[in-house]
């Protein structure tokens, strides 16, 4: 996070050393620790909220678009006026198949007695 080399921690820890001294150092390490860790937890906090707003922003944009797609596929019925969503009830015609004649293939092998 910081980017500390060794040598760098250890310069700092000696200076703690000095100006704390051995006896409140214990001390001074556990406040540095919990101080780092309500930190730690008011920045998971604020990062979980701003995931949140940014996800019911999303939420808000594909209602948004659902409602507008609902209201394309809105059918209204001509004869009894009823407001129906789907696509057209109309029947679809299949067109039918041409018919095939089957005819046998002709012969491309000449014709030669079996082979002994």
């Amino acid at each position: 996070m910081f980017d500390f080399a060794w040598s760098e921690l250890t310069v700092i820890g000696v200076v703690a050393l000095v100006v704390i001294g051995p006896k409140d150092l214990p001390k001074a390490l556990r406040a540095a620790g919990q101080v780092m860790r309500r930190a730690r937890a008011l920045a998971r906090e604020f990062q979980n909220s701003f995931d949140e707003v940014i996800r019911e922003a999303e939420l808000e944009e594909i209602r948004e678009n659902m409602k507008k797609t609902m209201a394309d596929l809105e059918i209204t019925d001509p004869a009894t006026g009823t407001k129906t969503i789907g696509l057209p009830t109309s029947p679809i015609t299949v067109p039918k198949p041409p018919e095939v004649i089957m005819e046998p293939l002709p012969s491309t092998m000449p014709d030669h007695p079996p082979a002994p």
